[in-house]
């Protein structure tokens, strides 16, 4: 699992990040470029308004939309930290490109989208949000897409760890260092716990080791489906990976 995205529309990701930004790319990015494409793809490529990147993070479903239609993409990443990344990778793009895509530095509901997409992304972002923040990102989402726009998001886990889960990171060399890491879960208090642990290393003995942890909000299908549905969204069929949820604005 990664460290959730950054796109809440409330202020308690805003400033968070700032370790895990130096780790993500190098450690996790390959993979999840490769999920990101088997999710939202065949989605994103039906795009004919636009895409909207909720959490758009160092942006793996930002650079897939634009590489995967023609349509204008919406990138939304409050984090400077992972809105850092995201800019310098967008900027190695050819003006073909970047002239289709406008990254939002403001949470979804500060950002003013109305009707710019028809197909949302919400991947590896709802898990870190407070229920409520999670309950008032979606009025944003329906704002930002046009009527019978599809939104597509990644749920967070169905409840708590029954007991501790480590995750270990694949080990990634850059030039003469080594860098590697793992994750830990464990339930607290209704929240899930996720700590990331980094080292990097060299010369045959740890030069640096940082960490970060991460809080996360368990959500059943049939608990976000009930949320979605309030804001005039409506379930489509279960998706072949069921981590995804696909909904469709049915409100004019």
């Amino acid at each position: 699992m990664n460290p959730p995205s950054a796109g809440s529309p409330g202020r308690e990701r805003r400033d968070a990040y700032a370790i895990s930004a130096e780790f993500y790319d190098v450690l996790q990015a390959e993979r999840d470029e490769v999920r990101v494409r088997s999710l939202y793809r065949d989605d994103v490529r039906r795009a004919r308004v636009g895409v909207l990147d909720v959490g758009a993070g160092t942006g793996r479903v930002t650079l897939m939309s634009l590489l995967e239609s023609r349509v204008p993409v919406h990138a939304v990443e409050p984090a400077r930290s992972m809105r850092t990344p995201l800019m310098t990778r967008l900027a190695s793009l050819g003006a073909e490109l970047t002239t289709r895509v406008t990254v939002h530095p403001h949470p979804l509901d500060e950002a003013g989208l109305q009707g710019v997409a028809d197909v949302a992304v919400c991947h590896n972002t709802v898990a870190c949000l407070h229920p409520t923040s999670r309950r008032a990102l979606w009025p944003a989402v329906a704002e930002a897409l046009v009527p019978t726009g599809v939104l597509l998001v990644q749920l967070p886990p169905a409840r708590l760890p029954s007991h501790r889960i480590t995750h270990v990171l694949p080990v990634r060399t850059v030039g003469r260092h080594e860098y590697g890491g793992r994750m830990v879960t464990s339930a607290d208090e209704g929240r899930i716990r996720a700590r990331f642990d980094y080292w990097v290393r060299g010369d045959g003995r740890v030069l640096r080791r940082h960490d970060e942890t991460f809080w996360l909000w368990p959500a059943s299908r049939a608990q976000m489906i009930a949320e979605l549905e309030e804001e005039g969204f409506i379930a489509l069929p279960e998706r072949p990976d069921p981590s995804v949820l696909a909904v469709r604005l049915a409100r004019p």
